[in-house]
């Protein structure tokens, strides 16, 4: 079972950017409400994707440049990478179903060789 990688400065650029599997980054804080309603849901998809997908957690109050870098405004905002590359963002709470539902769509418009086994 895939638990979050937690997210800093340091290792941003290996874990998300350089990553070959698409990766769903969790930008979040201790003190918000809705970040703390999402938390289980963003487990279980790490948890249910493994291989499928890598999930991490940015702390934005941890780790504020990198909510700059990538505009995020309000949370929790989900973002996920594929190749690198921001190619879809979620903010605020969402449905487990429908945040794995939006998540299928983008792999599904990755390269096959990154999702050939996708349930998502």
């Amino acid at each position: 079972m895939a638990t979050p990688v937690h997210i800093t400065a340091q290792n941003f650029e290996v874990e998300v950017t350089r990553s070959t599997t698409p990766v769903l980054v969790d930008f979040w804080a201790a003190w918000c409400a809705p970040c703390r309603l999402v938390a289980p849901v963003v487990e279980a998809l790490a948890q249910e994707n493994t291989g499928i997908i890598k999930v991490a957690k940015v702390d934005v109050d941890a780790v504020p440049e990198l909510a700059d870098r990538y505009g995020v405004q309000s949370i929790p905002t989900l973002a996920l990478f594929g190749e690198g590359r921001l190619v879809k963002r979620i903010v605020g709470y969402v449905p487990k179903p429908e945040l794995q539902r939006q998540i299928g769509a983008v792999l599904r418009t990755l390269p096959k060789r990154r999702v050939a086994s996708t349930s998502v």
